[in-house]
């Protein structure tokens, strides 16, 4: 009998198969959590910035109804759509001072804000939707 003092060529090709194929696994399980922590991110900051420009509406002037978009800077892209839903009219026997002329009955807006970027070759959008009422004339609550 022979004493075995080491591994075979063929052992040592095998381990280092399965080495390679086990560091492979983990550096695309490291390279995706990357690209996920990149693209959350990516969402976090759409989110901020739709909820600011969502904030904007109606305090730099009157709500009109329409849909605008423009460039917000670091490859984002806005844009803003709002629709009126209904006006309305005083109840009966409403207190004066909710009465008002008919060009400024309070309206109601559904207010669209979306946000867009290119990640990885894919358009991606965050939509923030949200009503707020407002009138002709440029005062809002919502």
């Amino acid at each position: 009998m022979r004493n075995e003092r080491g591994f075979t060529l063929i052992e040592v090709v095998i381990a280092f198969a399965i080495a390679a194929l086990a560091l492979g696994i983990l550096f695309k399980a490291a390279t995706g959590g990357m690209i996920a922590v990149a693209t959350a991110g990516r969402y976090e900051e759409a989110v901020s910035r739709a909820k600011s420009h969502m904030a904007a509406i109606g305090h730099e002037g009157a709500i009109t109804e329409g849909e605008t978009e423009g460039d917000d800077g670091s490859g984002f892209h806005w844009r803003i759509r709002i629709v009126a839903l209904a006006a309305t009219s005083p109840a009966d026997g409403a207190p004066a001072p909710f009465l008002q002329p008919a060009s400024r009955k309070p309206t109601l807006y559904s207010v669209e804000v979306g946000i867009s970027w290119k990640d990885a070759g894919r358009t991606r959008e965050f939509l923030l939707q949200s009503q707020r009422i407002g009138a002709p004339g440029g005062e809002t609550d919502g």
